[in-house]
């Protein structure tokens, strides 16, 4: 297994972000996409007294991770669940409240790299992209059943493809003829439909699509709506939570949920803000943080990668 796959991105900054919260004795801290254990095993490095509780929906990831994260014995509780099942998650533990959350969105490195999941469009292999391949429908069944409709909606909003009704129309016409099962076959279809300004510019021209039906398929940012709000509510006050998103689709969803939160919600006019209505999170990044010039150069997949960092202030008054 190649070392350059497991170089968390924005790690140091992750730390930085969350130290203020975890340094204290007994502190809870949740990995809420453990992947290949590279962000947890740094905090449970970095912060000693720390317990950590890591989540992720691929069991490959969790063996993986189990082997890695071992030495730290009863220290690190690992789950199989999807992040958004986190207040169950907390509640069967017996866990009230968390000093730290962590997200990284990114597609887990592992399964980038992995030629039989189909995430990739470098390789050729079966069009599955399922991160629990033990549920749900494949990015080939995506493709052969959803309406022409659905498709070009979902190319248009989770991909930000302009040329989405060129690219399902084509789908749809081959598809009649022979059912997708590979992912060569889709990107040359995409190749093929595209006009030749659009494949001139940002990268492989099936990048867009494969994102598209990667989120659909993983419901990603169906279950990040909730999973953010769910893992604000799960801190402390005091309590700090980073997230790395890496399209803008995410990003903007979280800044989101913490501009909400950092914002009063009283009425305008009212000479005192009663203290219902007072932020509860304070923001910890100024917008959106980025990875420096030389991080990039050294791992290209923290390229697209923004941070965002927040603080609950005090606690939700009813």
């Amino acid at each position: 297994m190649s070392q350059s796959r497991h170089v968390p991105v924005m790690l140091q900054r992750c730390l930085d972000l969350l130290a203020p919260a975890l340094e204290g004795p007994e502190a809870v801290v949740v990995d809420c996409t453990l992947g290949l254990g590279g962000h947890s095993e740094a905090l449970l490095e970095r912060f000693p007294g720390a317990r950590l509780v890591a989540l992720d929906r691929d069991k490959e990831a969790l063996r993986l991770s189990g082997e890695r994260l071992a030495s730290y014995g009863g220290r690190a509780t690992l789950v199989h669940a999807v992040y958004d099942e986190l207040p169950e998650v907390l509640d069967k533990l017996g866990i009230a409240r968390v000093q730290g959350v962590l997200f990284d969105l990114g597609v887990s490195s592992m399964q980038l790299d992995e030629a039989d999941r189909g995430f990739a469009y470098a390789q050729d292999a079966p069009l599955d992209m399922r991160m629990d391949q033990t549920t749900g429908a494949s990015a080939a069944e995506v493709l052969n059943t959803y309406p022409p409709g659905e498709l070009v909606r979902i190319l248009r909003a989770y991909g930000e493809e302009k040329q989405a009704k060129r690219i399902v129309a084509a789908v749809v016409r081959e598809r009649e003829k022979e059912p997708f099962s590979n992912s060569a076959r889709l990107v040359e279809l995409i190749r093929d439909a595209l006009p030749q300004a659009a494949k001139r510019t940002g990268g492989n021209p099936a990048k867009r699509t494969f994102q598209a039906l990667r989120i659909e398929v993983n419901g990603e940012l169906s279950v990040l709506e909730r999973a953010i709000p769910a893992a604000v509510k799960a801190l402390d006050v005091g309590g700090r939570i980073a997230v790395l998103s890496y399209h803008s689709l995410e990003d903007r969803l979280v800044k989101q949920v913490f501009a909400a939160g950092a914002a009063t919600t009283a009425p305008p006019g009212l000479p005192v803000v009663p203290e219902r209505y007072q932020p509860r999170l304070k923001l910890l990044t100024r917008g959106a943080e980025l990875p420096t010039e030389e991080e990039i150069a050294e791992n290209r997949r923290a390229a697209p990668a923004r941070l965002r960092g927040a603080q609950r202030i005090r606690e939700d008054v009813e």
